[in-house]
């Protein structure tokens, strides 16, 4: 298995098969079973990474503060608010329908509230 192959897996199913290789790991496993274990934790990072910026934006839209935030991804602040800002920066400017991906008054309003340092 090589990562083209696991990229086009669900990514939940990614993550069963991942959980099985692991499982099922022996002292006399062979390369295959190596490679295909690596190339599925390699797809399941590259997904995750795609994926985190949306699930922190879903956080902050809760209420969540930064420091909550952080140490749920094990992420410094800073990381946090970097890769929140590269998201929404991309997904304001995406057009759907005539529309934007994101309400760009709410993005602005979590901006504002994070530039004024609330942490809620």
């Amino acid at each position: 298995m090589r990562f083209v192959d696991a990229e086009v897996i669900n990514p939940f199913k990614l993550l069963v098969d991942l959980h099985d290789h692991a499982v099922a790991r022996t002292a006399a496993r062979g390369r295959n079973d190596a490679l295909a274990e690596l190339a599925l934790s390699a797809v399941v990072v590259s997904w995750w990474t795609r994926w985190q910026p949306t699930m922190i934006h879903a956080a902050l839209r809760a209420g969540a503060g930064l420091a909550d935030i952080a140490e749920a991804t094990g992420l410094e602040v800073g990381e946090v608010v970097r890769r929140w800002r590269r998201w929404t920066d991309v997904q304001t400017r995406l057009d759907i329908g005539g529309r934007p991906a994101l309400d760009p008054t709410e993005v602005r309003a979590i901006a504002q509230r994070l530039d004024s340092g609330v942490d809620r």
